[in-house]
């Protein structure tokens, strides 16, 4: 066995004296807790290599002090009745008074922002800033189904390390075919790298294309969980303006070396870039030798017209490094997202995901590559997108019924969210007060932001309760 404390024959201090002493030690320490069960000193003097007459020693002179107890059949145990009270407070106020001064951590550690924490659940709360898809139609039967299948089929590899760090080879070319007629995107499955959800794939982005003081641009206001990674890794975050197009593409900084955009659904704006926009976008990444970043984390949902191709398929000439998720689509807790990168690019990624961590869970990526050749995905996405469009008009309906134009609904007629514009602050303070959840938008903007501004996810509330929550909103009871 192995044991928590040693011995040190060099010491002049007899053997049963030091593996008293360090017991004592330990349960004045809080190390070794009340009632804690200990080793029999038969195990104990074979792991120390002493004599079982030196353990009992040792033993007996901390039962008699109280520290320890019997118990008949069942063994020694540390008394949960303690002597010494006073100087067991003293030691527990030295242990913490040790954790009063931190550990030195790295310049990225220092750099990294706080975790936002999330709102409790309750009964009554409205939560129109809930992240992610709504899981009341999601084919929860035919996933479990699939799940069990490869459980079956996978075997004993399934619990090894996977063959193909880049992702599961079946994955990744059923990938390329979907997004190929989906999202016009130009890949082969070479090119498709599966990751641990898109926050994966933009801590990879950062690690293989910036050092630290690199100029990297981002949109303003734009996605949060971007603009904090690319400054703990230490570049020279330049948020760059947005307007109805999108990315204001001449004001980017000449020395950029990565570009972040959300083309598709701008996060948190709703703007959709426009094909000029795009194009000139492309052709000053091709100018100045800069990578580009799209991020297509919601563009599966678009209620009016046909979905916009991606940027990446407009351009071989210029270097787009293609984010997708699985997250909006399905569930959050799947944790299974991808790259699409240009050829030279191939290599290092594979390299920085298998030094990160691995490869990504093998069941799920089995899983999931049958949901998508079998339809499921598809069918679930066509059918997700009549429901979030019905319950983004209800939300949009009585949003007009109840403020007119005093609340002005921003974003186009795509994705899972839209921003909203009051003009009063009167409605943050009837949202706390009757439990309605916003978020307002300002911590997604670097420098000034407009007031009482929020982002609204709608998908995660039925029509009957966006109703109740702009009522709510509007002062009614």
């Amino acid at each position: 066995m192995r044991t928590p404390i040693v011995v040190n024959r060099r010491l002049a201090i007899p053997l049963h004296r030091q593996i008293y002493d360090a017991w004592r030690t330990g349960i004045l320490d809080g190390r070794f807790a009340r009632g804690d069960r200990m080793p029999s000193s038969r195990e104990l003097a074979a792991a120390l290599r002493v004599s079982r007459a030196t353990v009992a020693a040792a033993y007996d002179q901390l039962i008699a002090e109280g520290y320890l107890d019997t118990q008949h059949g069942s063994g020694t145990f540390v008394c949960r009745d303690l002597p010494d009270t006073e100087v067991l407070a003293a030691g527990m106020a030295r242990a913490q008074g040790a954790l009063a001064s931190p550990a030195r951590v790295s310049a990225f550690a220092a750099r990294l922002a706080p975790i936002a924490s999330r709102l409790p659940a309750t009964p009554r709360t409205l939560n129109l800033s809930t992240d992610g898809p709504t899981f009341d139609q999601f084919p929860f039967g035919a996933w479990k189904r699939l799940v069990r299948r490869h459980l079956q089929a996978l075997g004993p590899s399934l619990f090894q390390y996977a063959p193909h760090g880049a992702g599961h080879p079946a994955l990744r070319e059923t990938i390329a075919a979907y997004l190929s007629r989906s999202r016009a995107v130009r890949c082969d499955a070479s090119q498709v790298v599966i990751v641990s959800g898109s926050q994966q794939a933009l801590d990879l982005c950062a690690r293989v294309l910036i050092d630290p003081g690199d100029d990297v641009a981002v949109e303003n206001p734009g996605y949060l969980g971007a603009r904090e990674l690319f400054a703990a890794s230490g570049a020279r975050v330049h948020p760059v303006a947005v307007d109805r197009d999108g990315l204001v593409v001449a004001a980017l900084p000449a020395s950029a070396r990565l570009v972040y955009v959300t083309p598709s659904h701008q996060f948190p704006s709703g703007v959709s870039m426009s094909l000029a926009r795009r194009l000139e976008l492309l052709e000053w990444a091709r100018t100045h030798r800069t990578v580009v970043v799209e991020d297509d984390y919601d563009s599966e949902y678009r209620y009016s017209g046909a979905p916009l191709p991606a940027l990446q398929g407009l351009s071989a000439a210029a270097g787009v490094v293609y984010v997708g998720t699985f997250s909006n689509v399905m569930f959050p807790g799947l944790r299974l997202g991808y790259l699409v990168l240009p050829p030279d690019l191939v290599e290092p990624f594979q390299r920085a995901k298998w030094l990160a961590d691995r490869h990504s869970a093998q069941l799920e990526q089995a899983a999931l590559t049958d949901f998508i050749r079998e339809g499921h995905l598809e069918r679930h996405i066509r059918r997700m997108r009549r429901v979030y469009k019905r319950r983004r008009e209800a939300f949009l309906d009585a949003l007009a019924r109840a403020f007119g134009d005093r609340a002005v609904a921003l974003g186009d007629a795509s994705g899972m969210h839209l921003v909203v514009r009051f003009d009063s602050s009167a409605v943050a303070a009837r949202a706390a007060r009757t439990g309605v959840h916003l978020v307002s938008t300002r911590a997604y903007y670097t420098g000034d932001a407009p007031p009482h501004e929020f982002i609204v996810r709608f998908t995660g509330l039925s029509e009957r309760a966006l109703r109740e929550a702009v009522k709510r909103l509007a002062g009614g009871t």
